[in-house]
């Protein structure tokens, strides 16, 4: 802990070397497009407000402005163009050190020309996709940013809104509203990516530390239910996220030095300036492991190392159209090995060596093509591959330094996608889009495991046993159409329908999507959705292997078929002027076609994936079924007059049943979740650019539902058996967390240089909330595993 303060003392007297400065310009700048076929539009007025002279900017023919000598600090923006909805955009941050690039969509008006006046926050109650009009919102990296508690990570930045448990701090596994966290689709520039987290394991769509470089994501979007019909093989929810543009006129540079995301350098600048091309680049390095190097002691004895790299390359404007390539790669390792660890550490044995690898590489391109004046075609291909390895070796012996391998786990799956739809607007009231996705996984997956197990042969060895061993190839082709149709200023309708096809078990699904909002006063509207969602079984649970016979094995999951949810969503929002939003939601969510045990058992795939390893469960049968519903209020002050406030609340019910007919709370049915945030923001220095901020969060959540365990059981066994009988029928203690964040922003009086600091004080309280009982081999007892005292996160970052 004196190490981490001395880090932290550094980088406060390193951002203290810049004095009250003299006044400073940047320059914004960016694209002004038609919202719904993002066609550029020529002769839009952007205007900065509140200032003297005026200052202002008109798009040229490619949509494009720059506005120069922008002040340093929040400003505000009105953008205006005739037969269109006017915007004004508030409390836009701007710094010293780089560029401010603000793309702008805007809404043709249905029956008259008139001015709407929307603040840029409001609009998070709203999609980037307009076709979004239910359970979603869009989010930015300056959130990602305040919120305290973030660790830089937009999957924990998804556990602050509505109806998403975050109760977990080893792990950022989204769960929304009591689904399994399986049940989330990640889409990345617009086509299905596989789980982008260090330390990633088969089956499974969270992890530790995220992969996905928050530095580089444009405005994204989160959706909790009901989602539109190009959206499929999902159940609970999406994340669509994108990465932005280079700066396409200027070299720029960003580096950071975070506690989570470790180590990060970016450049970024433009690429053949003819066409307004532009590259993207970052890469980060684990910082726990750099502090290991050089000696800091890290309170650890196993050192996680990971580091990934992020890039896009946009090549600008052709006569073929708009292409632009992007990519991640990471790698990640951590050895446990049982001579280091612990005699209270229950996540590790003495008597074990284990060690855990994985990699994740994803690259893509993606083309953009206009066609006509009010249509477009966008093609996606990628190419991405995955894989983890684990390998467990049991330490025999008086002297425990004879090793014997009882684990063998070596997954890996390449994928191959194409994406293509076509999107046309045919006048202000009605657009359309359709479209195809194919995907091809190959997979290599393979299970060995002996741990226990008896020693049937006679060679003094406990067999080896093959849960799994499967090489092959599996597709997934899906196909969608959509339409929007705005019946004047108080109507909108957005209707879809959305089919699936999977090779490996000749399963088809049809999917249809409907969505209905009623703005029947200005600032207040009602929606009413409905979606049925379907979604493939996750990879582990179809390559499982039965021995039906001595040294037989048989594949009896091939033929399952997808997971069904019907979902029902009504929801209520309210804006009190420009800066305050109230939104209510509720909603029923029905669940069938669950995988379950063959033999009448508590065991349910929706309990699946909130664990570093997938369950291995046996044959499985769709036969079980769950249910889910509650109610959700988000109430929010966006960022003005220098403060933000948001407080979320979700009060649900999760339920499923099993092969034996009971029904039981489900793993993630927390039955309530709330979240209080607020931040504020002092400035100071001669023309008030400079900034000291105050950032907290209170979050609290119900505790989740336990299998006991069988104490008798498991010291004869001399491992953890469960009470299958009674499962699910216990409680963790709620959930309770407090958060202060303070943070230091400077400009320097040279316009390429600004500086941010900031020190994420997590669980101030230090509560010892509990993450699981367990039974411990090592005593013969059940113990309690808490999850992270106090720990105080840090970020520092440099941008020219």
């Amino acid at each position: 802990m004196k190490n981490i303060f001395r880090i932290l003392l550094f980088l406060l007297a390193l951002t203290g070397i810049q004095g009250l400065q003299a006044q400073g310009f940047q320059t914004v700048k960016g694209v002004i497009i038609d919202k719904q076929s993002e066609q550029p539009l020529v002769g839009v007025t952007i205007q900065l407000l509140q200032v003297e002279p005026i200052i202002g900017a008109v798009t040229d023919e490619n949509g494009r402005y720059a506005m120069e000598k922008v002040p340093i600090g929040r400003q505000a923006f009105r953008v205006s163009y005739l037969g269109y909805n006017a915007i004004t955009l508030p409390n836009v941050l701007v710094g010293a050190g780089k560029e401010v690039v603000l793309d702008i969509s805007l809404e043709e008006s249905v029956v008259q020309i008139k001015e709407v006046v929307v603040s840029a926050a409001v609009e998070k109650d709203k999609a980037n996709n307009d076709m979004a009009a239910v359970s979603a919102r869009s989010f930015n990296l300056e959130e990602v940013n305040r919120y305290s508690g973030g660790r830089n990570d937009v999957a924990r930045l998804a556990g602050n809104f509505a109806g998403v448990a975050a109760a977990n701090d080893s792990r950022n596994d989204i769960v929304i509203r009591g689904n399994a966290p399986t049940g989330l689709l990640w889409r990345l520039e617009g086509i299905p990516i596989p789980n982008p987290n260090h330390f990633s394991t088969l089956g499974t769509t969270g992890g530790p530390v995220s992969a996905l470089n928050p530095n580089l994501l444009r405005n994204s979007d989160f959706m909790t239910s009901a989602f539109p019909a190009e959206y499929g093989n999902a159940l609970s929810g999406v994340f669509d996220v994108g990465f932005r543009s280079g700066n396409k006129d200027h070299h720029e540079y960003t580096v950071q030095l975070a506690a989570f995301s470790g180590l990060e350098v970016m450049a970024e600048g433009p690429l053949n300036k003819k066409h307004n091309g532009s590259y993207l680049v970052s890469f980060r390095n684990s910082f726990v492991q750099l502090a290991n190097a050089v000696g800091i002691p890290t309170g650890t004895n196993s050192i996680p190392n990971y580091r990934d790299l992020s890039f896009k390359v946009d090549l600008g404007n052709s006569k073929l159209g708009r292409f632009s390539f992007f990519g991640i790669a990471g790698t990640s390792k951590i050895d446990f090995l049982g001579s280091k660890v612990d005699a209270n550490d229950l996540f590790a044995n003495p008597n074990e060596d284990a060690y855990a690898r994985s990699s994740l590489a994803i690259i893509g391109m993606r083309h953009n093509l206009v066609v006509g004046k009010n249509a477009y075609w966008r093609t996606v291909v990628s190419f991405s591959s995955s894989g983890n390895r684990y390998d467990k070796d049991q330490l025999i012996g008086t002297d425990k330094i004879k090793p014997q391998a009882v684990t063998d786990v070596d997954d890996f799956t390449n994928t191959a996608s194409v994406s293509s739809y076509y999107n046309r607007k045919f006048n202000a009231r009605f657009t359309l889009r359709t479209g195809v996705l194919g995907q091809v996984f190959g997979v290599n997956s393979r299970v060995l495991d002996r741990e226990n197990r008896p020693d049937l042969n006679e060679d003094g060895l406990p067999d080896w046993v093959t849960l799994r061993d499967f090489h092959g190839n599996i597709g997934l082709w899906q196909a969608f159409a959509q339409g929007q149709w705005r019946l004047g200023e108080k109507w909108t309708v957005n209707g879809g329908l959305h089919g699936q096809y999977l090779g490996i078990s000749d399963k088809f699904a049809l999917e249809p999507r409907l969505a209905m909002s009623w703005n029947f006063l200005p600032n207040q509207t009602l929606t009413l959705g409905y979606g049925l969602h379907n979604q493939m079984q996750p990879m582990p649970v179809f390559f499982y292997q039965e021995q039906v016979a001595p040294g037989v094995y048989q594949n009896l999951n091939r033929k399952l078929n997808f997971t069904r949810s019907n979902h029902f969503v009504l929801a209520y929002d309210r804006r009190f002027g420009t800066q305050w939003r109230l939104k209510a939601e509720t909603y029923y969510q029905a669940i069938d076609h669950v995988p379950v045990q063959t033999f009448a058992s508590s065991f349910s795939l929706l309990n699946a994936g909130a664990d570093f390893v997938f369950p291995e469960a046996g044959t499985l049968t769709n036969k079980g079924k769950g249910r889910n519903y509650g109610v959700e209020l988000t109430l929010e002050k966006f960022f003005s007059k220098g403060y933000y406030a948001l407080l979320t609340g979700s009060l649900f019910d999760s339920k499923y049943t099993g092969s034996d007919g009971i029904e039981r709370n489900t793993a993630f049915n927390n039955k309530y979740i709330l979240n209080v945030l607020i931040g504020k923001e002092f400035k100071f220095g001669k023309d008030k650019r400079n900034a000291f901020t105050f950032d907290a969060k209170f979050a609290t959540a119900g505790g989740k539902f336990f299998t006991p365990v069988d104490l008798a059981a498991s010291q004869k066994a001399n491992k953890e058996v469960l009470q299958d009988n009674i499962a699910f029928s216990e409680r963790l203690p709620n959930y309770l967390k407090m958060n202060i964040k303070l943070g230091y922003r400077v400009n320097s009086k040279s316009r390429r240089m600004s500086q941010q600091f900031f020190v994420d004080l997590q669980n101030i309280s230090n509560h010892k909330n509990l993450f699981v009982r367990r039974y411990n081999i090592l005593n013969g007892q059940i113990n309690d595993v808490l999850q992270t005292g106090f720990f105080p996160d840090i970020l520092y970052r440099v941008q020219f």
